[in-house]
């Protein structure tokens, strides 16, 4: 119960002051705006002046451009107060209200439904492919090599892994299962079969859909932060990303399905808000449903549906009202209940690394658990850095023309070095499976080649600390080789164009070195009992030391470290252990990882991801102390042209279409006159364009000539003129504005804290100059001494 109320702390924290900013903000402008409660209600909410049906495509947002949050909130609470008022009306309009009311849960049910689905499906095709490389089932060819052998009747406990029906290729081709001439043709087509599967992953994502490549989850912070990214969450993007990240998953490259399986989640969720007005006509709307959405793949990822909301919550989310958290939590409950009806490990968990330690964890154990987070710390710095070289490098050289090339080439050396060593030729859930795992009494694997006692009678879970058998050290030197490979070659494969996790990598990396310390304080507690740090709490015979525990501590550490998460990264590791017990642990490791990587660089990978392509994304972790004004960051700067700015009642149709056509403008400013420059509104470029377009088409009688005006009541024009266009409706009467003497420190926090797309910047009413989230973005950058031109997008 207690943590309960932990999170429910940390949730209230976060949202809290983005509520109380809103409203004064909202407030605030208002009032500066000087707008009458009713002019702002017909100004901001009903998008529509001409015609008394609303025409398409207005309020809507072009592709690479930011939303307003503000509009998308105030056009929300119109559409809510209009269903109250009409649901008084008759029964079928008070059913209407309530299936409303209901939508939102709908949709959250049929993104768990959905999600968990794929998430189970996936889980079995990567299985099946896996294995594929090795060898076919001939009873059944699309069992995997272990389902094959749980159907058979001659498999022996001994030898489980080992079948009749189960045949590896060149047992099925030659007839002969050892030998170097069967090793060789196995090494052969393991490189041939991961070749075709990377070939065909990268071929489909280049011909059918650019977007399905990557991790997913950059691209998926940036949408939910209020940018517009067309066809990155659609219907092709969902198919293809599903298909080929089995293929990429199977082909063996050091990548995991745990970040592409959000933006799968991501796209279930936006393929359901396009069947809801309420949702597919508000950019803002649709964004909680996404980030409800990006819980549930967390929890179909790692089988944490309390963790998935908190990394929804603390790595993804931008805005995240109270609401928005109990439909996370539904969505994350229906997809892990989905995938736990599937059962794609046949173990009855949500993920294939369940493990369940029956040893305590004692005190001066936590000198290890820090130094594993240490490593986790310097394990992130050091890929972040190569990372982003590598991947800067393939976006300004000729490497990047050739993407299908590096995928094959990337593949190719993967399998050609992994095969000979059993720990990276297996898949990487399979390989932290067996580090994460204790050593019982029916565990065959290599790390647990330890030299018995024959005397020994106890029970199955307490078996005490042995010396280390020939296996073990072998398995050490290999594990070594393992922990080497993975971190170099981890480097070069996120960022390809195939689908890309990196949870499952940076987990492997944490898990290989934490049992490989594990390992080596086991054994020094067993050889050196009598030693202070020992004698307190490992006396001889005991079972002290859990190497398991080890390789978890340490790919939390490393995650961390590379991902920079702290609350939800503690959660989805203690979720996947069943306990609280070693809980500690896990935040000694996750806490120190990050202190670590924090002291090199506050970015993560995938903020530094952001960083690299220019998404205009502000982070709201990141503090701005320097010492500027409004003034010194608007536009028009010295020298400039005049800022483009409408009148209210003495501009022609013609004078905007050229003012359209001449600028790339997302919004112009609307004053009394040009002489004023009195601040009346702001009025956004597509409104304006779509408005235009259809009162040619509709309205009788407008004309180039024909003038354009923004106030209640027409002006008084000649009877020959032709007839006035009057555009208010679509005219913003409550713009954000601030002074030219504000501090850029609390304009930064305003654009942070309300999501705004843009602010003017006034001087006791009048209109001096406009700064759009870009110049916010850029100006950031020129403080920190980086290329402001990196922010590419509005």
């Amino acid at each position: 119960m207690s943590l309960y109320y932990f999170y429910l702390s940390y949730f209230l924290l976060k949202s809290s002051n983005f509520m109380i900013l809103f409203l004064n903000s909202y407030h605030v402008s208002l009032c500066v705006s000087a707008a009458t409660p009713t002019e702002e209600m017909n100004g901001a909410g009903n998008l529509m002046d001409f015609l008394d049906e609303p025409f398409p495509d207005v309020s809507t947002y072009e592709d690479f451009h930011t939303i307003d949050w503000l509009r998308e909130k105030s056009r929300d609470t119109d559409r809510h107060r209009k269903i109250t008022s009409k649901s008084k009306e008759s029964l079928w309009e008070l059913i209407k209200s309530l299936l409303d009311a209901w939508s939102g849960w709908v949709v959250m049910l049929l993104i768990g439904l959905l999600s968990g689905t794929l998430a189970g499906v996936i889980d079995l095709a990567v299985d099946w492919m896996t294995d594929l490389k090795e060898g076919v089932c001939l009873s059944a060819f699309w069992y995997s090599h272990e389902q094959c052998c749980w159907t058979s009747n001659e498999t022996t406990f001994d030898d489980r892994d080992k079948c009749p029906q189960w045949q590896k290729w060149a047992e099925l081709m030659t007839g002969h299962a050892e030998g170097a001439g069967a090793y060789v043709l196995n090494y052969f087509l393991y490189i041939l079969w991961a070749l075709l599967f990377s070939f065909l992953a990268v071929s489909l994502v280049r011909v059918f859909a650019p977007y399905a490549c990557g991790s997913g989850i950059p691209e998926i912070k940036t949408i939910l932060s209020g940018f517009i990214i067309r066809g990155y969450l659609g219907k092709w993007t969902l198919l293809i990303k599903t298909v080929t990240l089995v293929l990429a998953v199977s082909s063996g490259l050091s990548l995991g399905k745990e970040g592409p399986l959000v933006h799968v989640a991501c796209c279930c969720g936006n393929l359901f808000c396009s069947l809801f007005s309420k949702y597919s006509k508000n950019e803002g709307k649709r964004r909680e449903v996404l980030s409800a959405a990006a819980a549930a793949g967390v929890s179909v990822a790692f089988g944490a549906p309390i963790g998935g909301v908190l990394f929804s919550l603390e790595e993804v989310s931008y805005y995240f009202p109270l609401k928005t958290l109990w439909r996370s939590f539904f969505a994350a409950l229906v997809a892990a209940f989905t995938l736990r009806s599937i059962n794609p490990f046949g173990n009855s968990r949500l993920v294939l690394f369940y493990v369940e330690y029956h040893t305590p964890w004692y005190m001066a154990e936590l000198v290890p658990f820090i130094l594993l987070g240490v490593f986790g710390g310097l394990w992130g710095t050091l890929f972040i850095r190569a990372n982003i070289a590598w991947c800067r490098r393939r976006k300004t050289t000729q490497l990047g023309k050739y993407p299908v090339l590096e995928v094959i080439a990337v593949t190719g050396i993967t399998a050609l070095l992994a095969y000979p060593n059993p720990y990276t030729r297996r898949s990487t859930s399979e390989l932290i499976s067996e580090l994460f795992n204790d050593c019982g009494a029916l565990e065959s694997s290599q790390l647990c080649d330890y030299v018995n006692n024959p005397n020994m009678s106890r029970p199955v879970d307490d078996i005490p600390d042995r010396p280390a058998g020939p296996g073990v050290y072998n398995a050490l030197w290999q594990l070594t080789l393992a922990l080497i490979f993975k971190i170099v070659i981890t480097i070069f494969t996120f960022g390809m164009k195939i689908p890309s996790g990196l949870f499952i990598p940076s987990m492997a990396v944490g898990a290989i070195a934490g049992r490989i310390v594990g390992i080596a304080v086991e054994q020094m507690a067993y050889h050196h009992h009598d030693w202070i740090i020992f004698k307190n709490w490992c006396r001889p015979g005991a079972d002290c030391v859990t190497p398991g525990l080890y390789a978890m501590v340490g790919a939390a550490a490393c995650l961390g470290g590379v991902t920079r998460m702290t609350v939800s990264l503690v959660v989805i590791m203690f979720e996947l252990t069943g306990g609280l017990e070693y809980i500690v642990p896990l935040m000694a490791a996750a806490v120190t990882s990050k202190w670590v990587a924090d002291a090199f660089g506050k970015e993560g990978i995938y903020e530094s991801h952001i960083l690299l392509n220019g998404y205009p994304y502000l982070d709201v972790r990141d503090e701005f102390t320097h010492r500027t004004l409004a003034t010194d960051v608007m536009r028009p700067r010295r020298n400039d042209p005049p800022l483009a700015v409408l009148t209210q009642d003495s501009t022609t149709v013609e004078d905007v279409e050229t003012l359209i056509k001449d600028t790339d403008y997302n919004g112009f400013p609307v004053v009394v006159s040009r002489e004023s420059e009195r601040l009346i509104g702001f009025v956004q470029r597509r409104d304006l364009t779509l408005a235009i377009k259809n009162a040619r088409q509709k309205q009788d009688g407008v004309v180039s000539s024909s003038v354009v005006y923004f106030t209640e009541d027409a002006p008084q024009l000649p009877a020959s003129n032709p007839q006035p266009l009057k555009l208010r409706r679509i005219l913003n009467l409550s713009p954000f504005t601030v002074t030219d003497h504000t501090p850029m420190e609390t304009v930064v926090d305003i654009f942070r804290k309300l999501g705004l797309r843009q602010c003017l910047v006034t001087r006791s009413g009048r209109l001096l100059g406009i700064i759009t989230k870009k110049d916010v973005l850029r100006h950031m950058a020129q403080m920190m001494n980086q290329d402001p031109e990196s922010i590419m997008f509005n």
